[in-house]
């Protein structure tokens, strides 16, 4: 779904006007009309307004404009409309609590490129406000509660971006648990699935104490969490499709 196909960013329009629209065989913008039937004036010319003004936003790429306009959990929607601004990012740390504990690294992946960013290397407040600078969509798994409070607590940065978690978001169609869990629901494989977040710690750690290969295990850990939130949002995002949008 592309946000040219959702009215529920208009006034007045929630999830049972829009389905009326798509089963009149209205599913994007540009077959509006404002004679579709249960509509009224009113609400119409409300749409109209909502159109115009999404049209000008999709073209400079504002991504901030339908995430104000779109109802709490409708974020998915952003996702195949925004893909090029999605930037899918996991951090590692020593602990839960950002007062006794650091972050070790954080991985980026945005538009095919993969970045992961190590502590007492160039992990800092500079590389990491470089690093999201051209992100106008986060996407996480349990960010909103862990990695993006976490990053603002432990370095000069404010992530307030859109954002795409998809804990919440499996949880829409039934998946709980942790994001191996769900990358198993989904058929989704691993290449290290005997590392988790309690051996992320381990190998930090190690690290510290100079035993080889450590890092670059700990590393590849964090980046295959990251890269892999790529499928399950395109598996959720398919998924959310087909229970909401007709045809």
């Amino acid at each position: 779904m592309y946000v040219e196909n959702c009215f529920l960013g208009a006034e007045g329009v929630g999830r049972t006007i829009e389905q009326r629209l798509w089963s009149q065989g209205i599913t994007r913008w540009e077959g509006f009309r404002p004679t579709a039937d249960g509509i009224g004036e009113i609400r119409a010319e409300r749409i109209e307004s909502f159109i115009d003004d999404g049209e000008r936003a999709l073209e400079r790429g504002n991504v901030d404009f339908f995430d104000q306009r779109f109802p709490d959990g409708c974020g998915w929607r952003l996702y195949e409309s925004f893909r090029e601004q999605a930037c899918f990012f996991d951090i590692e740390t020593t602990g839960l609590d950002h007062r006794t504990s650091v972050v070790t690294t954080v991985t980026l992946h945005q538009d095919g490129d993969t970045r992961t960013l190590v502590r007492d290397d160039d992990l800092t407040d500079e590389t990491l406000r470089a690093a999201f600078e051209d992100a106008g969509l986060l996407v996480t798994f349990n960010g909103a509660r862990f990695d993006v409070p976490f990053l603002e607590s432990s370095f000069d940065l404010s992530l307030d971006q859109p954002h795409i978690d998809l804990m919440p978001t499996a949880r829409k169609i039934g998946l709980s648990g942790g994001l191996s869990e769900v990358e198993q629901e989904l058929g989704i494989t691993r290449d290290l699935p005997d590392v988790d977040g309690r051996e992320a710690v381990r190998l930090w750690h190690e690290h510290e104490r100079g035993v080889d290969g450590a890092l670059d295990r700990l590393v590849e850990y964090n980046r295959e969490d990251t890269v892999n939130m790529v499928p399950v949002l395109e598996s959720l995002v398919e998924k959310l499709d087909s229970q909401a949008f007709p045809e």
